[in-house]
């Protein structure tokens, strides 16, 4: 087990296979009945559990409880706090004083310098607000994040270069531009307002699902959104915007994204999220390029950071750095990173929107925009993840439109279900088995009439990431040992006491303060608030033409900008003819111990 994620902290995944496990912890073989209930197997039944050999990577090892729990360790040794520090001490960072240029005057021997920029989650600010104490915003916590990556008290003020990050800013930039993508590939999609809808598109966001999805249920690949996630299209503006305006490769742009899951990390990894998807030099060349986000940490590791140059979290400023910002170089992006001098975050979702991003929410409330007069009934499920929506008209009993919202992976697993194929029978004359006997047409999905499912691993939303500082932790306990929910002599906190800290978190996600929006707002400000077409506060006119905008000063289709593809993986665990694995058993649970044993792992 790594040191910073253990078992405990993972309370709603699918218990792993053999195959997933044995060959790392090189367990006894289980006889059938002890098999796990929930052992995950692709649709077309279970692989050879045989496994004596194991060779796992960054692209093919979540999905599983097993999976996280066992190659977690490899994920942060190559993406953790660790590697920030690295990055930041690899050389002297780029002097944009000067005029970089690609041609470089260094020696063979001296690297390139770097520009070192950041994106930070809301859902990573609130649940380091909670963890400083009552009174400590989420706005505040950004700022706090914002002296400890660009001030002069935070990394600025050692390492071997007094490096920092010249630009740090929101995923709610990107994310308004998420919601507003996706709006559109709902709304545009046939039938999506009026009937049925035969083929719910799903979120694609959460890449604990996505990864589940590719590996176990390729059925459902053709139904997940094709827009990028915010952490990803924040990359692909970095990387795109300063390669082209400060001519400078992709790969000297050093991005890091703060995030509440370690899923996230697989996601910074993936092929499809590297230059060589949006640079047209490097795939005729058959490159993969360099990463859209190079590095992940969670806010758990937020705190190692600090710790690791010597810096009291806790004790830094909780005032803007805005006087001492750089302007991005282009003006209309700097005004969309960067909408206010004194407001620092987007429009707060309610609420009703979860603590995910708001997918779901926004689809809605543009749905109502387009009908006017129209309600929205709200029905919740067999638990509080599950909830089904629809939107129907006055006077009229058919839904215009319907949705719903799956969390978990347990009831993950029932919504797969739901849209797996119909499969024809063996007897001549009878029926298909499957979905389509439930829905009683034909088609994956035949027993859903949902034009939309937002879909998350975890339960309660991203605010719950496995990432996140927990309420057991001994960071809390220490800080809030007068607290009546927490045990000095850090004993398990119970369910209670877990579930009253994610209330916390929420309140700092959702929660706004008075001051936020002050001095003089002009329209430009307000993030096109004069364009009259504005929806929970986003308007998509202004977002579209903001990123028609970026499309032309890179030079590169808006299609290759935000949206990316997905496939089916096979995985080859537990399988002794993989090809390309010359690890075999014991060497190879040797290597990933190895690996593991950069950070202070191992099991």
């Amino acid at each position: 087990m790594s040191a910073i994620l253990s078992a405990d902290d993972l309370n709603d995944f699918i218990s792993p296979g053999v195959a997933c496990i044995k060959p790392v912890e090189t367990l006894p073989a289980l006889p059938q009945s002890a098999l796990p209930e929930h052992e995950v197997f692709r649709d077309d039944g279970p692989t050879n559990t045989a496994a004596d050999t194991a060779q796992i990577s960054l692209t093919d090892c979540l999905a599983c409880s097993g999976c996280v729990t066992s190659a977690e360790a490899v994920l942060v040794s190559l993406q953790s706090h660790a590697e920030v520090l690295r990055a930041l001490d690899a050389g002297p960072g780029l002097d944009l004083s000067s005029r970089p240029t690609n041609s470089s005057s260094c020696s063979s021997h001296v690297p390139p310098p770097l520009l070192y920029v950041a994106s930070i989650s809301p859902q990573a600010r609130a649940n380091l607000a909670a963890t400083c104490g009552p009174g400590v915003t989420e706005q505040q916590a950004g700022f706090m994040l914002e002296h400890l990556f660009s001030g002069p008290s935070g990394l600025r003020a050692g390492g071997a270069y007094n490096n920092g990050f010249t630009w740090m800013v929101d995923t709610n930039a990107a994310r308004d531009a998420t919601l507003v993508l996706g709006a559109d590939e709902v709304l545009s999609a046939p039938s999506s307002v009026g009937a049925a809808k035969p083929r719910p598109l799903l979120t694609s966001s959460c890449p604990g699902w996505v990864c589940y999805a590719e590996k176990t249920h390729p059925h459902v690949l053709g139904c997940l959104s094709k827009v990028k996630s915010p952490q990803a299209l924040t990359g692909t503006l970095f990387k795109t915007t300063l390669s082209r305006m400060l001519n400078i490769s992709a790969d000297r742009i050093w991005h890091v994204a703060v995030m509440p899951c370690f899923d996230k990390k697989l996601e910074a990894s993936r092929e499809e999220l590297m230059d060589g998807a949006w640079d047209d030099t490097k795939s005729s060349a058959g490159s993969k390029g360099v990463r859209d986000v190079d590095c992940v940490i969670t806010s758990k590791e937020v705190l190692m950071l600090a710790e690791s140059r010597g810096i009291d979290f806790f004790s830094l400023p909780k005032t803007s750095l805005e006087e001492q910002r750089m302007p991005f170089p282009d003006p209309i992006l700097d005004r969309f990173f960067f909408p206010l001098s004194q407001l620092r975050h987007r429009t707060r979702p309610p609420a009703a929107a979860g603590s995910s991003g708001g997918n779901l929410y926004f689809i809605l409330q543009s749905v109502l925009a387009q009908n006017p007069g129209a309600t929205l009934h709200t029905v919740r499920g067999r638990n509080i993840d599950v909830v089904e929506y629809a939107i129907i008209a006055d006077g009229e009993e058919t839904p215009l439109f319907k949705a719903a919202r799956y969390y978990g992976f347990r009831n993950i697993q029932n919504l797969v279900r739901r849209l797996r194929p119909a499969r024809p029978s063996r007897l001549p004359g009878g029926r298909p088995i499957g979905s389509a006997r439930r829905g009683g047409a034909s088609g994956a999905g035949a027993g859903l009439d949902f034009a939309y499912v937002e879909v998350m691993a975890c339960p309660g939303g991203c605010t719950n990431g496995g990432g996140q500082v927990k309420a057991d932790d001994e960071i809390i306990l220490a800080r809030r040992q007068a607290d009546s929910r927490a045990e000095a002599n850090g004993a398990k906190l119970g369910p209670l006491e877990q579930k009253a800290w994610l209330a916390d978190i929420d309140e700092a996600y959702f929660s706004a303060d008075e001051d936020d929006i002050t001095g003089n707002v002009t329209a430009e400000d307000q993030n096109g608030a004069l364009y009259g077409d504005e929806v929970d506060g986003i308007s998509p006119s202004y977002v579209r033409n903001t990123l028609t905008h970026w499309a032309r000063i890179t030079g590169i289709s808006l299609d290759k900008l935000v949206y990316t593809t997905y496939r089916e993986v096979v995985s080859e665990v537990g399988k002794s003819t993989a090809p390309g694995n010359k690890k075999k058993g014991a060497d190879a649970a040797e290597h990933v111990v190895q690996l593991a044993s950069k950070i202070g792992g191992g099991w």
